[in-house]
C-alpha cells in the first residue's frame, strides 16, 4: 500500500543518511589505493590538528562570553564538519538555550537527528525536537518537515490520528501563508489520498458496510480538505481548483465556488504587498509595515497574526516590531499561551530591550502566572545586559509595581508587604552597587524609587516616620539644594504629616535651596498666612527676608567676579592684540630694511610690485614643509644666502607667474545652482582643470573648471566646478571626501554664506543616532574592509566611514551605520574591548557633544581695514582679505585714488586742476617714506 510504503520510505531514508552522517568515521570508508592513503594522510592529520585547536579555543571563548553568536555558529559548523556528534549536540543545546534558533540552524539540527533516529525512544526525542522548534519562529518549511517525519510513525499505536494532528497544528500555523501555505495543503491531501488507497477493497470484492462507511469518511475527508484551501488566497489557487475538479467525481458546490471566488479577489490585493516583499531587500521593513497595515484594515486575527510572525522571522532583532505585535496581542487577541510565547521570544531575541522585558512582566501577572515564574523572569531581565543605566531603574520599578499591586494594605503586616519592602531597599542597594559601578552613575539622581518607597509608607502603610527617613536619605544625596525636591517632600508632609513637619521642612528648604528660593520663601509665607501664629508669621519673614538677602548679594558678587573675569580677559586680548602688531609691524620694518640692502646691489629701475613680487606666505600643507624650488631661491636670495644665478631662475620665474598673465574671472552667484566647490585639493596638482574635469565628466557636462591661484602662480587648493545642468552639480555632491592624490576632496554646494550664515556644509549628523557606532582606539593601519569584516558579524552594515584629517591621514576613529537600532545596540555589547591589531577599540552609540564655537580673536589683523580685491565667490576667498598697503598711508585722512600698479597717492581735495599723473616709486623709495613715517 502507498501508505505503507511513505513510511518505508521514512525510515529507510533516516538508515541510510544515519550511514552518510559521520564524516570522519574511520569505519565508513571504502575501498582506495594504499599510495592514495598515504599521499592524503599528512594533510589530513594537519587539518584535524588544526579544527581541534580551533575548536578548543571557540570553547574557551564561549565560557568566557556565552552570548557570543557568532561563536556559536561558527563552533557547531566545526563540530558538525568534524562529527562529533555529543559534541555537537551539547554546542546546540546550549545556543537554543541563549537565543531562539534560525530556520536554517533548525533545519540542520534536525536533519542530523532524523538520520540518527531508528529507535522508538530516539523517534520521540525528534518529536520534541520539532516541538521547539516551531515554536522559536512559524516556519512553514519546519512544519512540514515535521509533519513528513511524522508519517513514519504511522504504524505504532494512533500513529494516524498523530499524523492528523500535526498537519493541522501546521495549518493552523502557516497554512494562511499566501506563497508557502499551498505545499502544506498539498502534502496533507497526499497522505489523506494514501490513507484512501489502503481503505479500497480488494480488486474484484464487494465492499462491507463498514468498509464502505470508512470510504465514504475517507473521501469527505479529502473533500474538506480542498474546500478549505480553495477558501483561502494562497497563489497558484487556479491550478489547485482544476485538480479538485478532475479528481471529484461530483460537481463541485456552489459554497464552494463562491469562496473560492472571494479568495481570489483577496489574493489579487495581496499580490502588490506579495511581490513588494520579492522585489525587496533584507530588512524589507517597510514592505512589511505596509503588508501589516492592509491586514490590520481587513481586520483578520489569524492573518494578521502570520504577517507579523513573517515580518519578524527575516527581523528578529528589530525591538520596535515586537513590541508592536506584542501590544496588538494583548489587547486584541489575549489568548494566553500565544500572549506568552510571543513575549518570551521578543526578549530571547532582544534581551537589551527594558520595554519588552516590561510588557513581558505585565503580560504574566495580566494571565495571572505564578509568582515564583514572575520573580524568576525578574531575575533574568536585570542579567541581560543593558545598555543604560536609566534601563535599570525601569525595569526595578515595574517589577515594584507589580509587588506592590500584590499587597493587601488592610492588613497591618503580611508577607507581601514585607517582600515589597526588600525589594525596594534591594533596588536601592542594587543601583547604588551594580548599576553605579557598571556605568558610573546610578541611574536615579532624583531618587524616584526611594520618593516611590516614601510614598507607599506614607499613604498606605501610615508610617510617615519611614518616609521622613527615606526624605532624608534623599537629600543627603545631593538633592537638598533643589526646590522641587523640597516641595514634593513638603506636599507629602501637608497629605499625611502634620502642620509641624511641614514648617521644620520649609525652614530647611529655605536654607538650603540654591536654584529657585524665592518660590520656597514664597511657600512658607503662604504656610504661615494660612495657619501660624503672628511669631511664626514674624519668623517666617525675617528667615526669608535673611534668605533672600544673602542671596542676592551673593549673586551681585558672583556678576562683580564675572565682570572683572570679563574685564581681566578684555584686557588679556587687548595685550594679545597689541603684542602681535608690534610683532607685525617690527617683522614689516625687518623685510622693509633687507628689501633696501638687496636693491642697493641691483638697477633701481623696476616699478614696485612688477619687477620681482615679495614671497607670498607659504599655505598650510603645502609640500609637506618642503619649499617649492623656485620659492626657496626667492627666500635664500631674500636672506642673503647662497643666492642662485639668475640664468636658470628664469625659465622657472616665467613658468610660475605664467599663470599671472590669465584674466582673472568674477564668480556669477546666479549660477550657484549649477557650480559646486570643491576644496582641500593638493597645492602641488599639476594642470587642476584638466584633472578635475576627468574626475567630474562622470557626473555630467562640465561647461567650466575654474581653478584659484595666488599672485605668484602656486595652485590654492580650490576651485570651482560649473556644470550645464542643476542635476550633474546634485550628482557631483556625492563626489565628496574622494580620494584625490593622497587627500579627501571635499565637495560642497556653491553657497555665498555672507547671504546665508546658517549654511553648513557638514553633511554628517551632529545628533543622537541609535541605528550609528561611534568607534575610537583604532589602529591607523586598519582598512575600511578589515573593519567591515568585525562589524558584519554583528547585523548588516549600511556605511563605514573612517575619520581622516584634511590630508587624509586616519584618526584612529570610525563611524558605522547598522540598518537598525538593534543590531547597532547587539554590536556595541559584543564588540566593545575588543581587540583589533593589538588596539582595544571602544565602541558607543553615536552622540557628537555639541560643537562650540570658537571666539573670534580680538587681534590687530581684525582691526585693519579691509580693501576690495578680486571676488571669487562665497566659498573662495583667501585665508585672509587684509590690504598689502601700509597703514601709514591707509590713515590718510583725504580721499584717494587707485593707480595702476596698485599703490595709492594722495589726491589734494583744495585743487581745481585735474589730477597729476602719480609719480612711480621704486621700493627703495617705498621703504624710505614707509620708515620716516
Amino acid at each position: 500500500a502507498k501508505l505503507h510504503k511513505m513510511a518505508a520510505a521514512g525510515a529507510e531514508g533516516a538508515g541510510e543518511e544515519e550511514k552518510r552522517l559521520p564524516e570522519g568515521d574511520p569505519e565508513s570508508g571504502g575501498d582506495s589505493d594504499d599510495e592514495d592513503d598515504s599521499d592524503s594522510s599528512g594533510d589530513g592529520e594537519d587539518e584535524e590538528k588544526e579544527n581541534e585547536a580551533e575548536i578548543q579555543r571557540l570553547e574557551e571563548q564561549l565560557s568566557i562570553n556565552a552570548f557570543d553568536y557568532n561563536c556559536h555558529l561558527d563552533l557547531i559548523k566545526l563540530l558538525r564538519q568534524e562529527g562529533e556528534l555529543v559534541k555537537l549536540r551539547r554546542a546546540r543545546q546550549k545556543m537554543s538555550e541563549l537565543f531562539p534558533l534560525t530556520e536554517e540552524i533548525w533545519l540542520d539540527w534536525l536533519k542530523d537527528e532524523i538520520k540518527m533516529a531508528s529507535e522508538i525512544s530516539e523517534r520521540e526525542k525528534v518529536y520534541e525536537l520539532f516541538e521547539r522548534a516551531v515554536k522559536d519562529y512559524i516556519c512553514p518549511e519546519i512544519w512540514l518537515e515535521y509533519a513528513q517525519y511524522s508519517i513514519g510513525g504511522i504504524g505504532q499505536e494512533g500513529g494516524i490520528e498523530k499524523v492528523r494532528s500535526i498537519f493541522e497544528r501546521a495549518l493552523t500555523a502557516v497554512g494562511l501563508h499566501v506563497t508557502k501555505g499551498t505545499a502544506l495543503w498539498e502534502a496533507y491531501r497526499e497522505f489523506e489520498n494514501a490513507i484512501l488507497e489502503t481503505a479500497q477493497p480488494a480488486p474484484g470484492s464487494i465492499p462491507s458496510p463498514e468498509q464502505q462507511q470508512v470510504l465514504c469518511s475517507q473521501l469527505e475527508k479529502i473533500h474538506t480538505l480542498f474546500r478549505r484551501q480553495l477558501g483561502i488566497p494562497l497563489l497558484d489557487m487556479e491550478a489547485s481548483y482544476a485538480e479538485y475538479e478532475e479528481w471529484s467525481e461530483e460537481p463541485i458546490p456552489e459554497t464552494t465556488i463562491k469562496n473560492y471566488k472571494k479568495a481570489l479577489q483577496q489574493l489579487e490585493k495581496c499580490k502588490p504587498y506579495e511581490e513588494a516583499l520579492l522585489g525587496a531587500e533584507t530588512p524589507k521593513l517597510a514592505e512589511y509595515q505596509a503588508y501589516i497595515d492592509f491586514e490590520m484594515k481587513a481586520g483578520d486575527p489569524a492573518r494578521i497574526q502570520l504577517i507579523y510572525e513573517r515580518a519578524l522571522a527575516e527581523n528578529c532583532l528589530v525591538p520596535d516590531l515586537w513590541a508592536r505585535y506584542n501590544q496588538y496581542l494583548d489587547r486584541q487577541l489575549k489568548v494566553k499561551e500565544l500572549v506568552l510565547s510571543a513575549h518570551d521570544r521578543a526578549v530571547r531575541n532582544c534581551p537589551w530591550t527594558v520595554g519588552l522585558w516590561i510588557r513581558y512582566l505585565l503580560a504574566m501577572e495580566r494571565h495571572r502566572v505564578e509568582h515564583s515564574i514572575i520573580s524568576e523572569m525578574f531575575e533574568k531581565a536585570l542579567n541581560a545586559g543593558f545598555i543604560q543605566a536609566t534601563d535599570y531603574v525601569e525595569i526595578w520599578q515595574a517589577y515594584l509595581d507589580y509587588l506592590r499591586r500584590r499587597v493587601d494594605f488592610t492588613q497591618d503586616s503580611s508577607k507581601e508587604l514585607e517582600e515589597l519592602r526588600s525589594a525596594f531597599a534591594r533596588a536601592v542597594e542594587y543601583l547604588k552597587q551594580e548599576v553605579e559601578e557598571r556605568f558610573s552613575e546610578s541611574g536615579d539622581p532624583s531618587c524616584t524609587i526611594m520618593q516611590n518607597w516614601a510614598r507607599v509608607e506614607a499613604r498606605l502603610c501610615n508610617n510617615m516616620q519611614k518616609a521622613r527617613e527615606l526624605w532624608d536619605n534623599i537629600m543627603t544625596k545631593g538633592n537638598a539644594k533643589y526646590a522641587n525636591m523640597w516641595l514634593e517632600y513638603y506636599n507629602l508632609e501637608r497629605a499625611h504629616g502634620d502642620t509641624q513637619h511641614c514648617r521644620k521642612a520649609l525652614h530647611r528648604a529655605v536654607q538650603c535651596t540654591s536654584d529657585y528660593p524665592e518660590h520656597v520663601c514664597e511657600v512658607l509665607l503662604t504656610l504661615e498666612r494660612i495657619e501660624g501664629t503672628l511669631e511664626d508669621w514674624d519668623a517666617a519673614v525675617q528667615k526669608t527676608e535673611n534668605r533672600l538677602a544673602r542671596v542676592n548679594e551673593q549673586r551681585a558678587k558672583a556678576a562683580e567676579k564675572e565682570a572683572a573675569l570679563a574685564k581681566q580677559e578684555e584686557e588679556r586680548a587687548e595685550q594679545r592684540k597689541q603684542a602681535r602688531a608690534e610683532k607685525k609691524a617690527s617683522k614689516k620694518a625687518k623685510k622693509t630694511r633687507i628689501g633696501d640692502k638687496r636693491r642697493a646691489d641691483e638697477d633701481d629701475e623696476g616699478e614696485w610690485g612688477q619687477e620681482e613680487e615679495l614671497p607670498s606666505k607659504r599655505h598650510r600643507g603645502e609640500g609637506d614643509g618642503v619649499l617649492p624650488e623656485e620659492d626657496m631661491e626667492v627666500e635664500t636670495g631674500l636672506f642673503g644666502r647662497s643666492e642662485k644665478p639668475d640664468g636658470p631662475a628664469i625659465p622657472k620665474e616665467k613658468a610660475s607667474t605664467s599663470r599671472k598673465d590669465i584674466p582673472k574671472v568674477l564668480h556669477d552667484s546666479s549660477k550657484d545652482k549649477v557650480t559646486v566647490f570643491v576644496s582641500n585639493l593638493s597645492y602641488t596638482m599639476a594642470e587642476p582643470e584638466a584633472k578635475l574635469r576627468e574626475l567630474f565628466g562622470s557626473c555630467g557636462e562640465v561647461v567650466e573648471i575654474r581653478a584659484v591661484f595666488n599672485n605668484k602662480g602656486t595652485f590654492r587648493g580650490y576651485c570651482y566646478v560649473q556644470f550645464k545642468e542643476e542635476e550633474a552639480a546634485r550628482q557631483a555632491l556625492a563626489l565628496d571626501r574622494t580620494a584625490v592624490e593622497g587627500r579627501p576632496m571635499f565637495v560642497s554646494p556653491c553657497v555665498d554664506k555672507n547671504k546665508n550664515p546658517d549654511f553648513k556644509v557638514f553633511r554628517y549628523s551632529t545628533t543622537l543616532e541609535k541605528h550609528k557606532l561611534f568607534i575610537s582606539g583604532l589602529p591607523f593601519s586598519c582598512t575600511k574592509e578589515e573593519l567591515e569584516e568585525v562589524c558584519k558579524a554583528h547585523g548588516n552594515v549600511k556605511d563605514i566611514r573612517l575619520v581622516t584629517n584634511r590630508a587624509g591621514k586616519p584618526k584612529g576613529l570610525a563611524y558605522v551605520e547598522y540598518e537598525n537600532e538593534a543590531q547597532a545596540s547587539q554590536a556595541v555589547l559584543k564588540m566593545d574591548g575588543l581587540t583589533v591589531k593589538d588596539h582595544v577599540i571602544k565602541v558607543m552609540i553615536s552622540n557628537p557633544p555639541l560643537r562650540k564655537l570658537p571666539e573670534r580673536p580680538e587681534s590687530g589683523w581684525t582691526s585693519l581695514p579691509l580693501v576690495p580685491r578680486q571676488s571669487y565667490g562665497a566659498r573662495g576667498k583667501g585665508r585672509t582679505q587684509l590690504s598689502m598697503i601700509p597703514r601709514a598711508l591707509q590713515r590718510q585722512s583725504n580721499p584717494v585714488a587707485k593707480a595702476e600698479n596698485g599703490m595709492v597717492q594722495n589726491s589734494p581735495a583744495a585743487s581745481s586742476d585735474p589730477p597729476a599723473e602719480p609719480k612711480k616709486m621704486s621700493n627703495a623709495d617705498f621703504a624710505k617714506m614707509l620708515l620716516k613715517k
